[in-house]
């Protein structure tokens, strides 16, 4: 791991987690119960493309159902401009199979709660609260990530985006009362990253949960995309908060 001066870290306030395969190994499993709806989608826009969920992991992970959805259509040459009874179904199943299969991480656990002595936890993702809240509770991150402190691109926006948009961050940031400057942002998506670093959050990648035979292109990819320096693990992660002493946001 790339050490980073301390001064990319000095006066952070908030550590700003994505959640899919960042906070959580939901990736995969999400992607399996997603593919099954965007299936079912496709068929009743009378589009032949069927999907895997390896298909959905590989061309749209850090993206939500609803991008992810108008982009197949789109490919096939079909609008969809009316989308919500389609994501609210994927956000059924996918939360359904999440809460089910999900289990808590003590080396997340462990960082998460001696970050949160000094600086404020939050949640930024581009999926769905009500996904958001299945994986915390199957995960045991509900107490550390309130509903208060989770902000989804889906969801707490006036209309809805997907990263790499930045909006999501930055909505995040005004209601936590901080600068984008003083909220370290982790992430585990190119579509993530990007996202952060356009909105002035110093993000740092991670591929704790990337495929052991993706992780070398992935960190590539993140580091082209502005990361400061690649964790591969959250105990990595937790080293490099130290520096990060400003008290925490109300």
């Amino acid at each position: 791991m790339t050490a980073i001066q301390p001064e990319r870290l000095a006066g952070l306030r908030a550590l700003l987690c994505d959640a899919d395969d960042t906070l959580v190994p939901s990736e995969a499993p999400a992607f399996e119960a997603s593919a099954e709806v965007t299936n079912r989608f496709l068929a009743a826009h009378g589009i032949d493309h069927r999907v895997t969920p390896e298909e959905l992991r590989s061309r749209f992970t850090g993206k939500n159902f609803r991008t992810t959805a108008r982009e197949l259509a789109a490919a096939s040459g079909v609008e969809a401009p009316d989308l919500d009874d389609w994501v609210d179904e994927e956000k059924r199943v996918v939360t359904a199979h999440l809460s089910a299969v999900l289990q808590p991480d003590a080396e997340v656990l462990d960082v998460l709660a001696a970050a949160g002595r000094r600086l404020t936890l939050a949640a930024v993702s581009s999926s769905a609260l009500t996904r958001l809240d299945g994986s915390f509770r199957a995960a045991g991150l509900a107490a550390l990530l309130p509903p208060e402190r989770r902000f989804s691109a889906e969801d707490s926006l006036p209309t809805p985006t997907s990263k790499p948009d930045p909006a999501v961050y930055l909505h995040a940031c005004r209601e936590l009362g901080i600068e984008p400057a003083e909220g370290l942002a982790i992430e585990d998506s190119v579509s993530g990253a990007t996202s952060a670093v356009r909105a002035g959050c110093p993000t740092v990648g991670t591929v704790v949960f990337v495929p052991e035979a993706e992780r070398a292109d992935r960190r590539r990819q993140l580091e082209e995309a502005g990361v400061l320096v690649v964790v591969e693990s959250w105990r990595e992660l937790g080293d490099l908060l130290p520096a990060a002493s400003s008290p925490t946001v109300g």
